[in-house]
């Protein structure tokens, strides 16, 4: 399971790219104030201002550096260049009347930020940072002159206009439009992020219940060891005192074929699952895989008719043996042959990157309520005779490889179960395929 370090990262790195949108508008809106006060002739320290946009405009030319570079962005590193903001602001504010500057606003902007992006610890200096440079600037500031500006509309009315008051609003505009559409993108992050969160618990409970299901599998194969060992010797001795008798003998004969598979199951489910793995790496062609998935299947389910349908392309890519995905293989077809004793479909067919496998039954189909729970742990529609397993593990196994299991009606009756298996995963390297 990974851990959330790299989600909590990635939720950092959105918050800086929308800093660096943010301040872009910042920029736009205190260039766009200085060009109209100069066309209106008031007097303005354009030195200073322009270092203190400058500024601004090196952050995020260094925050899109670090963006294009670097894959994780670090809570340190929002947190240094909120500090950059509030350098810059308060510089710019220092030279444009202080407190009493209507774009005092934006300090609003490192605390809103800081707020929902970082710690606790961050958020709280942030937060002091921007009171104590705002209370400064009541004391300490440049004040600006010529306040007011004169309109005459229509030619005769003259309009006095408050440059602190028009300010003002422009402000409240502006902070609105940029809290309502930042506040908006934080929450859809939390709401992902809560997504994330919820779909890892949800992995960490399957795992919790599939190693139930392997301690509880582990436990019967112990218990039923014995008395499958019983049944083949009396087996055995009843194929020698019967040896005259050749209905008998091919009854006792399919018996022993089951038992043998009983014991076979028991043994993979005991057996060292990374020594299986291991053995598996040599590598098997998919055609004889699924070949011989059917033919154990087979094996078991002789008075089935399977009716089995593959590719005659020459392709055979090399793919890892899984028993896990054999024993997939498996439970849908014996679902289909419970379904349909009499006979069962079989399509195969793969390219270079995906195997697509249908099995057709010719049952009575899925009701709307059964389709709804399958693949629910313990949830089966065969009554007395199932444990409501195989749908489910066999879903749990194809997710390993990003594969996929659908169950749909098929047109013209019964079930078809489609499953679509991505190859890079099941592939063994390359260089073994070509040899």
């Amino acid at each position: 399971m990974q851990s959330s370090t790299p989600t909590l990262s990635n939720a950092t790195r959105l918050n800086m790219q929308r800093l660096v949108m943010l301040r872009s508008v910042m920029m736009a809106c205190i260039s766009t104030a200085i060009i109209g006060l100069t066309l209106a002739s008031i007097p303005l320290p354009l030195v200073p201002l322009l270092l203190a946009i400058s500024g601004l405009g090196i952050l995020n030319l260094l925050g899109w550096w670090r963006l294009r570079r670097h894959p994780h962005t670090t809570q340190g590193e929002l947190f240094a260049q909120l500090l950059g903001d509030l350098t810059a602001l308060s510089m710019l504010f220092y030279f444009s009347g202080g407190y009493s500057n209507p774009f005092i606003w934006m300090y609003l902007i490192p605390i809103t930020v800081a707020a929902v992006a970082l710690r606790p610890l961050y958020a709280w200096l942030i937060a002091g940072l921007s009171i104590g440079c705002y209370t400064m600037l009541m004391f300490f500031h440049l004040p600006l002159s010529h306040l007011h500006l004169h309109a005459n509309i229509g030619g005769e009315n003259e309009v006095h206009l408050d440059i602190h008051l028009v300010g003002m609003w422009v402000g409240f505009v502006v902070s609105t439009v940029i809290i309502a559409i930042f506040i908006a993108r934080i929450g859809q992050n939390l709401r992902d992020h809560d997504k994330a969160i919820a779909e890892v618990r949800e992995k960490a409970l399957e795992s919790e219940r599939m190693l139930a299901l392997g301690t509880l599998a582990t436990s019967a194969a112990h218990e039923l060891g014995t008395p499958l060992g019983t049944m083949a010797v009396i087996s055995k001795e009843l194929t020698q005192d019967y040896a005259t008798q050749p209905e008998l003998l091919a009854q006792l004969e399919i018996l022993r074929t089951q038992v043998s598979r009983c014991k076979e199951i028991l043994s993979s489910i005991t057996r060292n699952a990374g020594q299986a793995r291991a053995e598996a790496t040599k590598g098997m062609g998919l055609r004889e895989f699924l070949l011989e998935a059917i033919q154990r299947w087979r094996d078991t389910q002789p008075a089935t008719e399977l009716l089995v349908n593959l590719p005659t392309t020459t392709h055979n890519p090399l793919i890892l043996i899984d028993r896990t995905l054999t024993q997939a293989l498996l439970n849908l077809l014996d679902n289909a042959a419970h379904a349909s004793p009499e006979r069962v479909i079989f399509d195969a067919d793969w390219d270079e990157k995906t195997l697509k496998i249908q099995i057709r039954d010719f049952g009575s189909g899925l009701s709307t309520e059964t389709k709804s729970q399958l693949g629910t742990p313990f949830f089966t529609s065969k009554n007395e005779n199932g444990m409501g397993l195989g749908v489910y593990l066999t879903q749990v196994t194809l997710a390993r490889y990003d594969g996929k299991l659908s169950l749909n009606n098929h047109v013209d009756g019964g079930v078809l179960a489609l499953i679509t298996l991505p190859l890079k995963q099941l592939r063994v390297v390359q260089l073994k395929e070509t040899l």
